[in-house]
């Protein structure tokens, strides 16, 4: 049986994809904060990365263990230093113990303002403007280089925001969209940090998983990109999505906007994700738009 090690498991996707690989697989859930049952691994600790792999028979890795977009602006360096020297160790791992497979989530932040981004190829030009989008930038160059030169089977998505009922926001740019729903189904009103008129692409978890498991499972002479794939869901304004959550919830619902910091990052990133790689090399196709989204939250959440 597949032995897997996921890194960052206490985060947005990792507790979900945690559940979904341990149907069919062992898994190891591994963080640095250990609660939810993860086991506490530093991937900074090459060492101690190197002994949890070789005594657990470990197989592949899913390596999710990042700091954010907007965690990531307060404290630069500390987040190179764990998005960057954590999936070198990740990749000489896998080269080292001959690792079947590893997924590498990148973001839509790897892109910069010098795209087109009402609707941003796969392969534009990258030159991000946070440190998180630099990091996974060159992450995606480094699983290109593992590949060609080691043969190291290095998958990836460019994840645009994530939603999701199942976790709470997690410090990203895009976690306005989590964050709404619960603060209007608990006191009507939401103050935002982005205007209402920035248009972001979004992906719901249940499509974000699934995603994440077709590219796995997809034959290897299927995977034409090592980069990583652009994939996505719907995009959307914060108006657009408040207008849409007060048609299902009611008209006593209110909004304001005080954009911040985060503000400035999100108009450095796409509109809208061409996905057609995806879609023609693994056959990509998401089920929920922006209606199907907001049923599904407010029905899981006013549960």
């Amino acid at each position: 049986m597949t032995k897997i090690l996921i890194t960052g498991a206490n985060g947005q996707i990792g507790q979900i994809l945690t559940k979904e690989l341990s149907t069919t697989n062992i898994v190891y859930p591994t963080d640095i904060n250990t609660s939810n049952q993860c086991r506490f691994l530093d991937i900074l600790d090459k060492d101690k990365l190197f002994k949890f792999i070789e005594e657990n028979n470990i197989t592949q890795i899913y390596h999710l263990a990042a700091i954010l977009s907007a965690k990531g602006e307060q404290s630069p360096i500390l987040t190179w230093q764990i998005n960057m020297n954590g999936l070198i160790n990740i990749l000489e791992a896998g080269r080292i113990y001959k690792l079947n497979k590893i997924f590498f989530p990148s973001t839509i932040a790897v892109f910069g303002l010098n795209v087109n981004q009402e609707l941003t190829p796969n392969f534009a030009a990258l030159h991000p403007s946070t440190v998180y989008g630099i990091s996974k930038a060159s992450g995606e160059n480094w699983c290109q280089y593992y590949y060609d030169k080691y043969n190291l089977d290095v998958r990836s998505i460019r994840y645009p925001g994530v939603i999701g009922w199942q976790t709470l926001p997690g410090g990203g740019t895009t976690d306005y969209a989590i964050d709404i729903f619960h603060q209007l189904i608990k006191n009507k009103i939401y103050t935002c940090f982005l205007d209402k008129d920035i248009k972001l692409p979004m992906l719901y978890m249940d499509d974000a998983i699934r995603a994440t498991l077709e590219l796995m499972h997809t034959a290897k002479e299927n995977i034409k990109i090592r980069t990583s794939y652009n994939i996505a869901g719907c995009s959307f304004t914060p108006s657009e999505l408040f207008e849409k959550i007060k048609y299902y919830l009611g008209n006593d619902l209110s909004i304001n906007y005080n954009a911040d910091f985060r503000n400035e990052i999100a108009k450095t990133w796409p509109y809208v994700i061409d996905d057609n790689e995806a879609r023609k090399d693994w056959q990509w196709q998401p089920a929920f738009d922006l209606d199907n989204i907001v049923q599904d939250m407010l029905k899981h959440l006013k549960t």
